[in-house]
This record gives structure tokens, sequence and C-alpha cells, in this order.
């Protein structure tokens, strides 16, 4: 009977040190899972320390280990999609290096799917160790706004860490957009998905490369890829705008015609104009972020670019 083989897709930039103690963890639990194949699929994202030799030494004592090597950082997203076309287990699972993904987690999860109600068994927390105050504030509001404006679920707290189905990943990977939002593609894409409630660990090693600035980029990508809302709300508050418009050139005809008052609210008319001026400018901006996806999209270019491989080494 064939065994059954399970990819690891691991998307890595400047983790050297997190890299050794994460392969030494995933060998202890493929070891639980002697019945079943591994892979462990490296992403090395232009990392500028010594990632890619940690991953070349595993590489060369380990042929379960597999890894990419980008030109450049081409961010996460791009890396986790590079992980999914080139990993050929028949489950997929995606996790960080640093260890906040629970390896242990790999043993529950594919328990689950092989009881076969599930196309997919993911992991989400409400506890974010490590988060400032104010980052689990706007994460909690983050989460508000998408599921009220997206028409996709979008699950608080959810993991990119799941074990997938090779049906579920050959539908991600068919999805090839240049801006890509995993987490609202999973859910795009359907498939029945289990969630598991877990506590998040700190870090292994290492700093988290998600800066507050990076953070805020990646939601208003959420944003952009699976919704249209702020197009509409721009266009209602346009016509907000004209109605108040039209009862002000009301107010101000029977103003002029009962007190006699043309000239007066200079100083209220040059702040409502700023006003204006502000609102339109702030929309311009929202479509001029829809335009400017569009026009990556239409360029076709590469998500990625792989400068090296397991098979270049001699």
């Amino acid at each position: 009977m064939k065994k059954e083989k399970i990819s690891i897709v691991v998307p890595c930039y400047n983790e050297e040190e997190s890299v050794p103690l994460f392969y030494k963890e995933m060998d202890s639990i493929s070891q639980s899972l002697d019945h079943t194949l591994f892979e462990f699929l490296f992403i090395n994202d232009g990392s500028s320390d010594k990632t890619l030799e940690e991953i070349r030494l595993l590489a060369k004592h380990d042929k379960r280990v597999r890894y990419l090597s980008f030109s450049r950082n081409f961010g996460k997203e791009a890396g986790m999609y590079a992980g999914l076309s080139y990993a050929t287990g028949d489950y997929v699972a995606i996790m960080d290096v640093d260890m906040q993904d629970p390896p242990s987690m790999i043993l529950t999860m594919y328990e689950e799917l092989q009881k076969g109600e599930y196309d997919c068994i993911g992991l989400r927390t409400d506890s974010h160790k490590g988060y400032s105050l104010l980052r689990k504030f706007f994460t909690k509001c983050w989460y508000k706004i998408i599921a009220k404006i997206s028409s996709i679920e979008q699950v608080p707290g959810a993991r990119d860490f799941r074990l997938m189905k090779r049906q579920m990943v050959d539908a991600i990977i068919s999805m090839n957009e240049y801006n890509r939002y995993s987490k609202g593609i999973f859910s795009f894409v359907g498939f029945s998905t289990k969630w598991l409630e877990y506590e998040a660990p700190e870090r292994v090693a290492g700093e988290t490369k998600w800066s507050f600035w990076k953070l805020f980029k990646y939601a208003m990508e959420g944003i952009l890829a699976f919704s249209t809302t702020p197009l509409v709300l721009s266009a209602f508050i346009g016509i907000l705008f004209c109605f108040i418009a039209f009862l002000a050139v009301i107010v101000i005809i029977v103003k002029t015609l009962v007190w006699g008052d043309p000239v007066g609210g200079w100083p209220s008319l040059a702040c409502i104009i700023m006003l204006v001026s502000g609102i339109q400018l702030f929309f311009f901006g929202i479509m001029g972020m829809y335009l400017s996806k569009a026009y990556l999209e239409i360029k076709k270019r590469p998500l990625y670019i792989i400068k090296e491989t397991e098979k270049d080494l001699k």
C-alpha cells in the first residue's frame, strides 16, 4: 500500500537561528508518523543572514528537505504560493519557522483529516503573546471590519498554519493572482474547514519581521482583494454631500431674503471647502489603490524568481 505524504511548507526570512530548531522538532514529529512520508520544503525569501546556509546543511544530510531560494525578498505571500506550487504531498501544511505554529499540532491535524469529514484543519487563537496592547486592539478591530465588509468568511484569530488535502491545495494554486491575500483565498476556494483553538507560544528565536506598518499594509491588501465596500462608501458619501450642499443652498437663499446677509460666514465656508477637498482626495486615493492593483495584475509579472533549489547542491 502506497504511503501518504505530508508536505510542510516553511517560508523563511532571516531565520538562521530558528531553522535548526524547527527542523529538529519536525524531525521528531515525523518519526512518530512512521507510516507516513514527509517532505520539508523551506522557502528562503531573500534572507540577508545565514538562513540559506542552514537550509543547505539540512538538505545535504536529509533527502526529505527541499528548498527554494528567491533572488530577493518577495514577501511571505509569494513564499507561501511558491511552496504550495512545489509541494508534492497528499497533504500540505503551511508553518512559520519560529514555532509559534507548534509542530506537535500536525499530529492532531492529520488525525482529524483522516476521519474524512474535512478538507482542511486550521488553527486559530485569541492569545497574541508579544503583541502590544495597541496591536491587539487594532487586530480585533481589523477582524470586525473585514467580517462586515467582505463577502467571504474571515475567522478571527485565524493563522496561516493549516493542513490541507491535495484537492484544496490545487484549487489555491489555480488562483495565481499577483496581489495575494492568502487568508481570503483560503476561504474563497471553499472546502470544509475545522478550526482548532490553541495557545500561541512565543518565538523560539529571533524577532518578528512584521512591523505595525507592514501589518497595516497587509490589512489593506485584504480589504482591496476581497471587498469593494470602500468604493461603495465613497459613492454614498458623495451623494450625501451633494444632498447637504443642496440644503445649504436653500438655507443661504432663505437667510439672504429674510436677513439680507449675503456675505457672512467666510471662515466656516473655508473650513467646509477644506473638509470636502480632504474627503475627495481621500476617496481618490482609495480609487487609486484599486486602480494600482489592476495595473499590477495586467503587467503579469512573476510572483517570485527562484535563484537556487536543492537540485543545485553539489
